[in-house]
């Protein structure tokens, strides 16, 4: 039997739906049966080695059978009454015990202190039964039942981050809707959807497709266009979960969208049922460090813990009721018959920088270990290389009695390396505006500042690149050109 020092913890995050637990289990009793076999003075009427080594097969015969039986975990208690017997004969439980001479005595108690996790309500160490609230959080999406203390997440996510490292890999969490994907319902078709025969294409249902229907759910699913390509790279650099505010069963049928061949994922597809704050997200359910864990999503007041790990994605709509939901009155892709380009759209900029990410965290010229990197740092550096360099202005983008420097626009420059400030002078290259008729856009024009929409700072935070000004001209500009000429004085310099 393996002792417990030689042998890695199992990750949960990597087991499947139909063994998972049963190695868990597994390793716990080889654990328990090393710890107890390395405990000093053994009682009166030890075994002999002869013995003791049929009774060591006997165990590991009894183990086998533990896991051939626990193999279809969540069928009912009578597996739990095995756990149990099997630790009450290692001595892990008050029992009887018959001596040498056939009479009674009470075993001494091994109640694990404190409980590793539970599953099913039954310690999975000692078996002994959950009787009051214990701190930690249920992993529902790795097995039904499990729940985990803080000691034991804490224990496994070191043991995760140290394979992750060795294998050169960090943590990828995956939001679906806007992100990867882009649903719809059947009654929120438009007219116009119903007319290019879309509801037909997507009952195709091609495996090689990109549009599919979601039997059951009265939906239509689009994929994102190189999102297949985007997983199989990212794979190959981290460990991927899903982590959805939607339903399980809704984010169960997307992952087997995303991943039919169950290569990606595996039982990593994180619910709304999974969250342990409402309306929140949080990394507290993820067998991952923060110091290793990206994350790519399109809304981020739902990371309010975890800012620094977040890359916030360009929205992804597809459908017209997608674009309705949030206030664009312009046609959608689908009733345009477009798509996003895949070799640069939105999946496309960010695989190269994940890419970059994990070169600069795994550089092996950095004297620092490891260990001891931190990913948001990394995310951090490479943000601020967007913009550096430019000195921003801003004028009456913001309500005139709010402070500048408190608005998301201002702190998004900054993030993405800008320098921000008020007033106008020489060193200011951007002046950012909403229109052309301000005094400080208009001395932009005048000193070939760049003039330019605050939409800019967003495509550059979506791309992280800094894009072409050109293409985020002010409006009002050509209005202007009849207006009185402002000369260069010293307001505009």
């Amino acid at each position: 039997m393996s002792v417990a020092a030689e042998s890695p913890s199992p990750s949960l995050s990597s087991l499947s739906e139909d063994d998972d637990f049963a190695d868990i289990l597994d390793a716990e009793l080889e654990l328990a049966s090393a710890a107890d076999s390395a405990s000093p003075g053994e009682p009166p009427g030890s075994p002999s080695d002869d013995e003791e080594e049929e009774e060591d097969e006997d165990e590991e015969d009894e183990e086998e059978d533990l896991v051939v039986e626990l193999d279809a975990v969540g069928q009912g208690s009578n597996k739990w009454r095995r756990v149990e017997e099997h630790h009450q004969d290692q001595g892990t439980a008050t029992r009887p015990e018959e001596d040498a001479i056939g009479s009674v005595k009470d075993a001494e108690i091994k109640i694990c202190p404190p409980h590793p996790g539970y599953f099913g309500g039954l310690c999975f160490r000692c078996g002994k039964g959950q009787d009051e609230d214990v701190p930690g959080v249920a992993f529902g999406y790795i097995h039904k039942g499990l729940r985990l203390g803080t000691s034991e997440m804490d224990r496994l996510r070191g043991s995760e981050v140290k394979n992750l490292l060795r294998e050169r890999k960090l943590v990828l969490i995956l939001d679906l809707d806007h992100t990867l994907i882009n649903s719809t319902r059947l009654h929120d078709i438009s007219a116009a959807e119903m007319d290019l025969g879309i509801q037909s294409a997507a009952s195709k249902n091609d495996p090689d497709g990109s549009l599919f229907t979601l039997q059951g759910m009265h939906m239509l699913t689009k994929l994102r266009p190189f999102v297949r390509k985007f997983l199989e790279e990212a794979s190959s650099m981290f460990e991927l979960y899903i982590y959805t505010m939607g339903d399980k069963a809704y984010a169960v049928e997307i992952a087997k969208l995303l991943d039919p061949g169950n290569v990606y994922f595996d039982s990593k597809v994180i619910s709304n049922s999974d969250c342990t704050q409402r309306h929140q997200k949080g990394l507290d359910v993820v067998l991952g460090a923060d110091s290793v864990a990206v994350i790519l999503d399109d809304t981020e007041y739902v990371w309010q813990k975890h800012k620094e790990n977040l890359i916030l994605m360009e929205r992804y709509h597809y459908f017209a009721a997608s674009c309705r939901q949030f206030g664009f009155s312009n046609q959608s892709l689908s009733e345009m018959m477009q798509d996003e380009r895949e070799s640069d759209g939105a999946l496309a900029t960010i695989l190269d920088v994940l890419k970059r990410i994990h070169t600069i965290f795994f550089d092996s010229g950095v004297e620092t270990a490891l260990s001891s990197r931190d990913v948001r740092q990394v995310i951090k550096m490479v943000r601020q290389e967007v913009l550096q360099g430019c000195k921003l202005v801003f004028s009456r983008v913001f309500p005139s009695d709010c402070n500048p420097q408190d608005q998301i626009m201002w702190k998004m420059a900054e993030q993405l390396g800008a320098v921000c400030c008020s007033e106008l002078d020489p060193s200011v290259t951007h002046v950012v505006a909403v229109h052309a008729g301000t005094e400080k856009a208009r001395c932009a024009a005048v000193s070939k500042k760049f003039l330019l929409h605050p939409r800019w700072i967003k495509a550059c935070n979506y791309r992280w690149c800094r894009q072409p000004e050109e293409d985020f001209p002010v409006p009002g500009l050509k209005e202007d050109k009849g207006k009185e000429k402002v000369t260069e004085d010293a307001t505009c310099n």
